[in-house]
């Protein structure tokens, strides 16, 4: 884009475990650059995380097509084509928004994957089993306890600042979501499945954390590969030091910075 151009909205879609909160010091620092930006909640996600936590049964009835469906009306109710950029199971809905053709360019930060992305690290297993392990557990709101939060989002930081991050942005689980998510290699219907070959999709940027617990960095070098057949731009990017928790621990302003530049102007 040129200077001449008006700056594109920004849409910013939070991840499993989060609300819109989570990206609360990415819009203003997106709003200090010019940039009209929307952090939308998944539907029916609106209230706080205190109330979210006081009565979770919002978080009971998502689902990944239902969530993607709300973001694709929000994006063609605008009137240009946003940057999308999501965190987590985000990622994977701007991935999905993507697919659709929605967007001037999307990132993915410590992106959930898409249909055929195999890696399963013992990491993820751990921040996730106490979910996945019980099967009635789907179409619930799992609590995410301080100790699971510290070791999925909370590694890179302190004690403390684990806990108080826990307390400030920390909902239950809406576990179909996440069941869906870890089914989606074993049903032929995936709502997590994606047009790999695509050449006409707009640019994606897919950015890892080194000490990503939740999704390793590994995880989202496979992503990445997975696209190898399309012509269209897709990009990796990762920053060896930061956790799942890379959006708000210390330091998030480069990792915000660098997403953004990347959009306004994506290269392979």
């Amino acid at each position: 884009m040129t200077a001449a151009d008006p700056l594109p909205p920004i849409v910013l879609i939070h991840g499993l475990w989060m609300t819109p909160r989570s990206w609360e010091h990415w819009v203003e620092r997106y709003r200090a650059r010019g940039h009209e930006v929307l952090a939308p909640s998944w539907p029916g996600l609106e209230g706080e995380v205190e109330a979210l936590r006081a009565d979770p049964t919002p978080l009971t009835e998502q689902s990944i097509t239902k969530i993607v469906d709300h973001y694709d009306g929000i994006i063609r109710g605008l009137d240009s084509a946003p940057i999308i950029i999501g965190h987590s199971f985000g990622g994977t809905f701007t991935q999905l928004l993507l697919d659709r053709g929605l967007g001037r360019a999307g990132v993915g930060v410590d992106s959930s994957t898409v249909k055929g992305v195999l890696s399963l690290p013992l990491s993820t297993l751990r921040s996730a089993g106490h979910v996945l392990a019980n099967p009635l557990n789907r179409g619930k709101a799992v609590p995410f306890s301080e100790k699971h939060f510290r070791y999925a989002f909370g590694n890179t930081i302190t004690e403390e600042q684990s806990r108080e991050a826990w307390d400030r942005y920390s909902v239950p689980a809406a576990a179909r979501v996440l069941f869906e998510g870890a089914a989606g290699n074993l049903v032929p219907n995936s709502p997590i499945k994606v047009d790999l070959k695509k050449n006409d999709r707009p640019p994606l940027l897919l950015i890892a954390g080194g000490k990503d617990h939740v999704v390793p960095a590994k995880v989202t070098r496979e992503n990445v590969k997975r696209y190898g057949k399309s012509e269209a731009i897709v990009a990796y990017k990762e920053f060896p030091d930061r956790s799942h928790f890379t959006a708000g621990e210390p330091g998030w302003e480069a990792v915000a910075d660098y997403a953004l530049d990347w959009a306004l102007d994506p290269k392979p």
